[in-house]
């Protein structure tokens, strides 16, 4: 599976299924869809409500790269659960770090 992240002007931009209301904060790997679109798979504890749901997901994955969590931010799919997470930085640097997130910790 990849094309589930690519490197964007100023950072990468990854997709991500993201479930609220989880009983646990994790990033479970990749899943691909019905259309073949595959995206990064994550839960959130908070609930989908005042993007609660979305600002969590930005800390899990700030904690997860160990990166400052200013620095991730959901740029697409507010209302949805498909969305689109920008990290910003240096695009290179960027995507050797994004390919991690699909690996199990």
């Amino acid at each position: 599976m990849s094309n589930w992240f690519k490197t964007a002007d100023g950072g990468v931009d990854v997709a991500v299924r993201l479930t609220p209301s989880a009983a646990s904060d994790a990033i479970d790997g990749l899943v691909e869809d019905a259309a073949g679109t595959v995206r990064l798979k994550a839960r959130v504890r908070a609930v989908p409500e005042k993007s609660k749901a979305n600002r969590a997901l930005e800390v899990l994955i700030a904690k997860r790269l160990r990166l400052p969590k200013s620095t991730i931010r959901v740029i697409s799919g507010e209302t949805s659960r498909n969305k689109i997470v920008r990290i910003s930085g240096d695009p290179k640097d960027l995507a050797e770090v994004a390919a991690t997130l699909a690996d199990k910790p």
